[in-house]
């Protein structure tokens, strides 16, 4: 399925790339016949990722060094915003994320732009890698808690922000935020009050020679640490962990409005 082309010109997608030469070029290639606005952002890769984008019609922005995928993703969403994104999406380079589904992003932000979308990867995908599963698992628990509303699958880079929320807030991030960042951005929205939505996507198996840069135990330390001191801020948000658990969300409103969308569109 491709986006309707008025659609698309209204929305960026930004790739954030750290030695991906192997599979970047198909990834950005993919997404630009769904996206006429394509950015990747070469993280300071040493291995030829940069050239292996040459001659593709997108936006390349190089760092001279490595700042993160925070970092990266801060830059993309900067250029994407001074063009006059709608909405920007977001997917990973290694070749994981079908950037085939990114029409179905745009359609449901079409039916609903304050949405924030996540990509959710089916639960028998996520179980493939024991550990991983479980770190994921505790990261959705936690964020969903001082987010307020439940979230699922809150570690999958596949996304789409609206651009009015990016260009109201700015969350830290340095190097050492790296997928912290990804994490404190859904307790942003979460705390505004926005609907977080999920889009069912399939995932791949890694492609390229370079190794996930995800480390299941650091990085959910990591985020771990950085929603118990949002937690202790606000006395623990009791409020929050009941509706994570419950499933009661901030915008109760939105929520129903999008579960009638959805029985509609099946119908």
């Amino acid at each position: 399925m491709t986006a309707p082309r008025d659609l698309a010109r209204a929305y960026w997608v930004v790739i954030p790339a750290y030695n991906e030469a192997e599979t970047v070029r198909d990834v950005a290639m993919r997404a630009r016949q769904q996206c006429p606005n394509v950015i990747v952002v070469d993280d300071g890769s040493t291995d030829g990722t940069a050239r292996a984008l040459a001659g593709l019609d997108i936006s390349l922005i190089h760092n001279e060094e490595n700042r993160g995928k925070a970092g990266s993703l801060w830059r993309g969403f900067q250029h994407a915003l001074a063009h006059g994104a709608l909405g920007i999406i977001t997917l990973d380079a290694d070749g994981q994320h079908a950037p085939e589904d990114i029409p179905a992003f745009l359609t449901m932000s079409l039916h609903d732009p304050g949405a924030f979308l996540i990509g959710a990867r089916r639960c028998d995908q996520r179980k493939t890698s024991f550990w991983r599963y479980g770190a994921n698992r505790v990261a959705d628990f936690w964020i969903s808690w001082a987010a307020g509303q439940l979230i699922d699958d809150t570690q999958s880079g596949f996304r789409l922000y609206p651009a009015t929320f990016l260009r109201a807030i700015h969350v830290p991030h340095g190097k050492e935020r790296s997928f912290v960042f990804e994490s404190e951005v859904l307790i942003e929205a979460g705390l505004r009050g926005m609907p977080i939505d999920t889009i069912s996507i399939g995932v791949m198996a890694r492609t390229g020679p370079s190794p996930s840069h995800f480390r299941p135990v650091r990085d959910i330390m990591r985020i771990t640490w950085m929603v118990g001191g949002k937690l202790l801020s606000r006395g623990m948000y009791p409020v929050g962990l009941y509706r994570a658990l419950t499933g009661r969300n901030l915008c109760e409103g939105s929520r129903q409005r999008r579960e009638e969308r959805s029985t509609a569109q099946r119908q």
